[in-house]
């Protein structure tokens, strides 16, 4: 049986980075403590200075800006082109990386998951989307002041950064939303 969750913004728990250099909100994962067990993990970070990002071996990472005017990165000595607001960009959480701010400070989001465990889809969408899933964890990020989002028959309204959670689907899911968001499906190797 599946089960729902909306997850509030004003309750995210704020945690530091692995390497020191800043701290992160973590929106939820899947078990684990600390940084350490987990198969995916969601979270938003503040960047508020050019620097190093930390070491997740293991991991791929799907980091997308949220706020601000966005950034390059280096990964593994070759350079990014610029990372605008909502332009996912997929990298190893191996690898060695390096950002650099294009303005002040920004905000990014971040899906952290070990390929090893689990598929990983992540998609920005706007407006009024309708789709069908069979995910066994179904996230659903809001960008909007408003996003209403509909699995099957059940409506849930979110706010900014909220997220709905749903894991432990074993069937076709109905889902509509609107507004903007970032959906993330994640399926059980």
């Amino acid at each position: 049986m599946s089960q729902v969750n909306v997850l509030r913004a004003k309750d995210y728990p704020r945690m530091p980075w692995k390497n020191g250099g800043g701290s992160t909100e973590e929106i939820t994962r899947d078990a684990g403590t600390g940084l350490d067990g987990f198969g995916w993990r969601l979270s938003i970070a503040d960047i508020g200075e050019s620097g190093g990002f930390s070491s997740f071996a293991g991991y791929e990472r799907i980091i997308t800006v949220l706020q601000g005017d966005g950034m390059t990165l280096r990964v593994d000595g070759q350079d990014t082109h610029p990372l605008l607001p909502l332009e996912p960009f997929a990298f190893s959480g191996e690898s060695h990386v390096d950002c650099t701010l294009l303005g002040g400070p920004i905000r990014d989001f971040n899906l952290i998951y070990a390929p090893q465990r689990y598929r990983a889809r992540l998609q920005w969408l706007d407006g009024e989307q309708r789709f069908f899933s069979e995910t066994g964890v179904l996230l659903v990020f809001s960008v909007s002041d408003a996003l209403d989002v509909k699995v099957d028959n059940d409506v849930s309204q979110l706010g900014r950064h909220d997220c709905l959670q749903l894991v432990g689907n074993t069937g076709l899911l109905e889902v509509a939303i609107k507004g903007a968001c970032c959906v993330i499906e994640l399926t059980a190797r």
